[in-house]
C-alpha cells in the first residue's frame, strides 16, 4: 500500500504496476464542483484553480489505471479536516488554534452554512479498515464524517463550551482573503472560497452502508478530545 502525492503519483502507479502493490490513496474533494449539491463517490469533476486541476489529474490517471488492470488501489475521499495534534487544516488554523490560545476564531465569508468535516483519527481508522478489505479495492471511497452537520457559527459556539471560553469570531470577508492579510495556510484557500459560500454536504453512506459497524466521531466528542489535549501541552 501506498500514499501518493501530487508531481510523484505518475511514479507512483508505474511502481505498483510493476510489483505488484496495492494502492490505497488519500484524497480530498478540491475537484468537485463548488456548490451546494450533495458530493458522493459518483460526484462529476469540475476544478476551479489549480489545486482542483491538479486533484482532479491525479484521479482521473488512477481511475484510468484501474480501469485498464494495471493495478489494484482505491481512492479515499475526505472533505475538510479537524483534529488534534498537528493536524493542518482551515478549520484547525482558522478556528480551534485561536479559541485555543484565547484569540478571535475567524470564518470564511458565512458562518451559516452546514459544514462537513472529518475527525482525522476517523480518516486513519477507515483506510486501515478499507485497506484491510479485499472486496474494497478498484473503487472510490468517500471516508465516514458526522452526518449532524454544523454551521461553523454552532461548531464555534461547540468548541467554546469545551473550552470554557467565549465564541468570539471574526466573518472574514472576500477582499480580505484574496488580499493575502492572513497566514499562508488561509492565503492558500482563495481558490476554494466559493465552497464557503453554500452548505458543504460530503456523503458517506456508501462506507457506512458497507462497515456499519463503524462509528464516525460526533464533533461534541472530537473537539472534546481537542481541547483536551491541547490543555495538556
Amino acid at each position: 500500500m501506498g500514499r501518493a502525492m501530487a508531481g510523484d503519483h505518475e511514479n507512483v502507479i508505474d511502481a505498483c504496476a510493476v510489483h505488484g502493490a496495492k494502492l490505497v490513496f488519500f484524497d480530498n474533494t478540491y475537484m468537485y464542483p463548488q456548490t451546494a449539491d450533495a458530493q458522493t463517490e459518483s460526484t462529476p469533476f469540475l476544478p476551479y484553480g489549480a489545486k482542483g486541476r491538479v486533484r482532479a489529474t491525479i484521479a482521473e490517471e488512477l481511475l484510468t489505471a484501474i480501469d485498464r488492470n494495471r493495478l489494484s488501489a482505491m481512492n479515499c475521499r475526505t472533505p475538510e479536516f479537524y483534529g488534534p495534534g498537528k493536524t493542518q487544516s482551515i478549520t484547525n488554523s482558522a478556528i480551534i488554534e485561536p479559541l485555543v490560545q484565547g484569540k478571535t476564531a475567524r470564518v470564511f465569508l458565512r458562518d451559516d452554512t452546514l459544514r462537513t468535516l472529518i475527525y482525522t483519527p476517523d480518516a486513519s481508522r477507515a483506510m486501515a479498515m478499507l485497506g484491510n478489505t479485499s472486496d474494497a479495492y478498484d473503487q472510490t471511497w468517500h471516508l465516514p464524517c458526522d452526518d449532524d452537520r454544523l454551521t461553523y457559527r454552532g461548531f464555534i459556539h461547540l468548541a467554546a463550551e469545551q473550552l470554557g471560553a467565549q465564541p468570539r469570531y471574526q466573518v472574514l470577508k472576500r477582499w480580505q482573503l484574496v488580499a493575502g492579510l492572513f497566514n499562508s495556510t488561509i492565503r492558500d484557500a482563495a481558490e476554494l472560497l466559493p465552497r464557503y459560500a453554500v452548505d458543504n454536504i460530503f456523503v458517506s453512506d456508501k462506507f457506512k452502508a458497507r462497515f456499519p459497524d463503524f462509528r464516525a466521531t460526533r464533533y461534541r466528542e472530537g473537539l472534546a478530545s481537542i481541547v483536551r489535549a491541547q490543555t495538556r501541552r
